[in-house]
């Protein structure tokens, strides 16, 4: 589908240190793509879009069948990004039966009783099935990390909140992932890279759109003001957690048509990389399903 050249400038290699101002955010991720008129790349990623959807659904079944592996999708982003609309157009041809959709809010008192992944971990895919975080517990080492004070209500023991602190969440997070990938999980990270102007261009949408008022919330406007602590934490999570074993990925974001067909195309390339196929009936068993075809015929 898309050349893997291109999906892997999108992949952040483990340990290194990169910027997100040197990640575009628009459709024109190289100078091959610069040459095309924007519609024509729009309409070749359409069709991409749905050849993925549809390989994306016949992969789901064999995943299903196979029962031993399951798909943890993890979404991340700035307000606006996109998040939603990418899981609505993505999975959209999926079995709901075989797919799980997962967002995680303030947590609760019951949650704060226990370690920081441990709601994440009651919701993770069972073997056969796609799960999809809509915000996960990278929040921990996001929003957390940007506003500090919130660890207060997390029951901690006490103890300084520096660094070390920060390194020992990576650290959990990254045995976290490793444990999940050895029992079956595969792990795919995407983080919807929008610029600051294009998330003004989407909350003045939602306040000038009546229909899309219920949209809007105020810490939307108080989070922007972060932007720039924001980028800094996202950096520094990528350089600690980006591993072969779960990646991340930095997806163009600007153009909501990009992110939909990219991330398709990674999810739908990296299940068929797992070789699923539908199980291998015996001898015995196919002796089976002729009698039950022939009985069948003779009524």
């Amino acid at each position: 589908m898309i050349k893997e050249k291109v999906i892997r400038k999108l992949r952040v290699i483990p340990g290194k240190i990169i910027k997100l101002k040197s990640f575009e955010t628009g459709w024109a991720q190289n100078e091959e793509l610069k040459v095309y008129e924007k519609g024509v790349v729009k309409e070749r990623a359409t069709e991409i879009l749905e050849a993925n959807r549809l390989t994306l659904a016949s992969s789901q079944e064999l995943l299903w069948v196979d029962n031993i592996h399951s798909v943890l999708i993890v979404l991340q982003g700035m307000d606006t990004a996109g998040k939603d609309g990418t899981i609505r157009h993505v999975m959209s041809g999926v079995n709901p039966q075989g797919c799980r959709v997962c967002s995680f809010k303030v947590p609760t008192p019951d949650e704060t009783d226990h370690n920081f992944l441990w709601r994440y971990s009651r919701d993770l895919p069972r073997r056969g099935e796609i799960g999809v975080f809509n915000r996960s517990y990278y929040e921990d080492v996001l929003v957390v990390k940007v506003h500090p004070e919130l660890l207060e209500g997390q029951q901690l023991p006490s103890g300084k909140r520096g660094e070390k602190f920060w390194d020992a969440r990576y650290e959990d997070i990254n045995a976290f992932e490793r444990h999940l990938v050895r029992n079956g999980t595969m792990i795919l990270k995407f983080f919807l890279h929008i610029s600051k102007d294009e998330q003004k261009k989407r909350i003045l949408e939602r306040l000038e759109t009546e229909e899309k008022y219920w949209k809007f919330s105020l810490s939307d406007l108080d989070e922007r003001a972060f932007w720039d602590a924001y980028q800094k934490v996202y950096e520094t999570m990528f350089a600690k957690t980006s591993t072969d074993a779960a990646p991340w990925y930095i997806i163009p974001a600007d153009y909501k048509w990009v992110a939909r067909t990219l991330v398709a195309d990674i999810i739908s390339t990296r299940i068929q990389s797992l070789d699923l196929k539908y199980p291998v009936l015996s001898a015995e068993q196919l002796k089976a399903v002729e009698s039950a075809r022939e009985q069948l015929k003779k009524e």
